[in-house]
């Protein structure tokens, strides 16, 4: 990391086609647009990278955001597959639990959006919540997409914890937001801290507990938030401003 003079570097995960001829990853433009608006220059990192172009791609990155996308194997939490699973990709999964274990030891900042805060959690030891509609249950709607609501209208009231990194980075306790997700934070990970959660008591964000790093995780997507919530935008600045440090 170190003293940035040009913008920050911040490697972005990709999603990748399954079960699909020719395999292809992507990233939804709007986390390109997020960073970008906030002052950083994105790099998308595909899970394809043989493990050599990927420990060269991690040394000159200044940050990280792990991106939404299908769901994590359960087997990366010692648990058979619920019925409900989608878009498992192996290969995604072992890319972005070694770049979580990468920003451990390397202490850069991370930002975790939808499957990245399971991804973040799972890395760290924690489990997950296969499909929160059947366990634990919910009378929330997690997945607005299957009502039809578009990807930038919240549909929710997620309240954060007062004094958390989150609520300062977001200037904020109490925001609505957008939902796309049917896996969720069970059993948290180690150093994690739950510091935002839905009326449900599903956990919407956590936070590293050790004082100065900057590794958050939210269940929403604020990138397709930041043109109506300043909140969102805050949570991008942070991002860059925490890897010009």
């Amino acid at each position: 990391m170190g003293s940035v003079s040009r913008p920050p570097l911040i490697g972005v995960t990709t999603s990748i086609t399954v079960g699909k001829d020719p395999e292809r990853a992507y990233v939804n433009s709007a986390y390109l647009a997020a960073i970008q608006t906030a002052g950083g220059l994105p790099l998308p990192i595909p899970p394809q990278l043989d493990a050599r172009a990927r420990d060269e791609i991690l040394a000159i990155l200044d940050g990280y955001l792990l991106t939404g996308g299908g769901d994590l194997d359960p087997t990366t939490f010692n648990e058979p597959p619920h019925p409900t699973l989608f878009e498992v990709a192996p290969a995604r999964d072992h890319l972005e639990i070694a770049l979580v274990h990468h920003a451990m030891e390397s202490r850069k900042p991370l930002l975790a959006v939808c499957r990245g805060i399971q991804v973040l959690n799972v890395a760290l030891g924690g489990s997950l919540f296969q499909d929160v509609a059947s366990d634990p249950g919910t009378d929330i709607q997690h997945q607005q997409d299957k009502d039809g609501k578009p990807r930038d209208e919240p549909t929710h009231p997620v309240k954060v914890v007062a004094g958390s990194r989150l609520a300062q980075v977001l200037g904020t306790t109490d925001l609505r937001v957008n939902s796309m997700h049917h896996q969720a934070v069970k059993a948290v990970g180690r150093g994690l801290v739950p510091v935002a959660f839905a009326p449900d008591t599903i956990i919407e964000g956590v936070e590293l507990e050790e004082p100065g790093r900057f590794v958050l995780g939210v269940q929403w997507h604020p990138e397709e938030l930041t043109g109506r919530d300043p909140s969102a935008r805050r949570l991008f600045s942070a991002l860059v401003a925490a890897c010009r440090q």
